[in-house]
């Protein structure tokens, strides 16, 4: 398994790191100034639209920076990654949605939440991708355990879809030793996370919903990261990939709002991208091993799958929401 480990270490200088980083956080830093400036207020749609545009434009930027300074290949590797780590995002918005309903986060304050809440989690998958990408270059079989894991993960999700069972969100061991460990106050104060309440310093449980936002994403990297490790093995960009898919997640939460019950079909979607990932990691990890019937598969077949997977569950999803509202109409006619 040699070959399947030789780019699994870091491929670009320093410089390129602290460069990177830099620009994300600036980015982001202006990114919360902007909105922030004044009074609370809501995300409107058409602030979304121009943020999620803003974001994905600047990912493409990058992918063809990549294309002139490192060549095609891991240009598409970056490409096949943001979008894979981007279509996940947005299954993961449903469990979003259901933390701000259970704690109750008033609107003009949601945008925020969701910013605190991705940066610890960007912070979070830098550390998961580093001891990953260290132990897939020690521990070759992790490869094989990677695919397995995605494999098993697509069909568990098809088996819960198909049984209708929702999505849920519980309370993660950090959240609990939170909750017990530092008192709360009953209700939020505006948008800050402690508070002075008789004399006495307590959080609010604006911090409460941050940990929640942001643990509950760490534990959705169980499944993004081995799967964008299946597309590349370079960390660069792996974390490249993660972070402009995550910096774009928070507007995409407001853009999508009630679009996101429509979406029916995405489940199946990510289902079949998960396993289709999953056998490429097991067949590259055979054809490393000399394995001669194991065919490698090229970077655009990948891309050209997912990309292909995500535009026809979406578009079959809108067809059926429109259906069903069509049939919704025609069964309730308006009462004259």
């Amino acid at each position: 398994m040699k070959r399947a480990c030789r780019r699994v270490f870091v491929t670009e200088p320093l410089w390129a790191w602290i460069a990177v980083i830099g620009g994300l956080l600036l980015v982001l830093a202006v990114d919360l100034w902007i909105v922030d400036r004044g009074e609370a207020r809501e995300f409107s749609m058409r602030q979304a639209g121009y943020w999620v545009t803003f974001y994905v434009i600047l990912a493409v930027l990058f992918g063809v920076l990549l294309w002139f300074t490192s060549g095609p290949d891991r240009a598409g590797e970056f490409f096949a990654g943001y979008i894979t780590e981007y279509s996940l995002s947005v299954d993961n918005l449903f469990i979003f949605f259901i933390i701000m309903s259970r704690f109750a986060v008033p609107k003009v304050y949601q945008h925020k939440v969701l910013l605190v809440g991705i940066l610890l989690a960007l912070v979070m998958r830098g550390v998961f991708i580093a001891l990953g990408a260290a132990a897939l270059e020690r521990f070759s079989w992790l490869f094989y355990v990677f695919g397995a894991f995605l494999i098993y993960t697509a069909v568990n999700i098809v088996r819960q879809h198909l049984k209708g069972e929702e999505e849920e969100f519980n309370e993660n061991i950090l959240l609990r030793w939170v909750r017990r460990a530092f008192p709360t106050t009953e209700g939020y104060v505006g948008s800050k996370i402690t508070a002075k309440i008789d004399g006495k310093r307590m959080v609010t449980p604006m911090l409460i919903v941050m940990v929640a936002i942001g643990t509950t994403d760490l534990l959705f990297a169980l499944d993004s990261i081995p799967a964008i490790f299946g597309l590349t093995k370079d960390p660069f960009i792996v974390f490249t990939a993660n972070a402009f898919a995550l910096m774009g997640l928070r507007q995409l939460y407001f853009l999508l709002g009630g679009l996101l019950q429509r979406l029916v079909y995405i489940s199946y979607g990510l289902a079949f991208i998960l396993g289709f990932i999953g056998v490429k990691l097991v067949l590259e990890a055979l054809h490393s091993s000399d394995v001669s019937w194991a065919p490698e598969i090229p970077i655009w077949v990948s891309l050209s799958v997912i990309g292909t997977t995500m535009v026809i569950t979406t578009v079959a999803s809108l067809i059926k929401a429109r259906i069903d509202a069509r049939k919704g109409k025609e069964s309730h006619p308006e009462q004259v």
